[in-house]
């Protein structure tokens, strides 16, 4: 088993008593984060759900954010921005955004569990503009030239 990553997490006032990130299974990739708030998304509208914790991610990482795949099967409720990322300089609360593709209002209540949280290193890059990249079996081919 590698060594944990160390996550420093604060809760804010409306985060008292709430879990932290947890993963449901031993093998589970995903962290579960639970909402910190009472509140309900419109059908077709989207609603950002405060967590009540903030964190600081090491250098080298970031913290992406995802759906939970039964929320977007029972009810249509996604990320719209999946991965939403969380930078190892921010230190602001974690807050969720939501959207609601289903055809009911979706009601959230303080303590559901709302996204799921990983932790990712992040490589360092650095960019060489070169006049001409190298060739390829695929070439420019894009956007399902690949097949069906």
């Amino acid at each position: 088993m590698p060594t944990p990553i160390e996550v420093l997490i604060t809760r804010l006032p409306h985060g008292a008593g709430l879990p932290l990130p947890s993963r449901a299974t031993p093998g589970a990739a995903g962290m579960d984060i639970v909402s910190a708030v009472e509140t309900a998304i419109a059908a077709g509208a989207r609603g950002l759900v405060p967590t009540g914790l903030c964190i600081a991610v090491p250098l080298g990482y970031e913290v992406q954010l995802r759906p939970r795949s039964g929320l977007a099967l029972k009810h249509g409720v996604t990320l719209p921005n999946t991965p939403a990322t969380i930078d190892s300089d921010y230190r602001g609360e974690l807050q969720v955004i939501l959207i609601n593709h289903g055809t009911e209002p979706f009601v959230i209540h303080r303590g559901d569990r709302i996204a799921q949280l990983l932790v990712q290193k992040v490589e360092p890059v650095v960019f060489r503009e070169v006049v001409k990249l190298p060739e390829s079996g695929r070439g420019a081919g894009g956007f399902g030239s690949t097949g069906r």
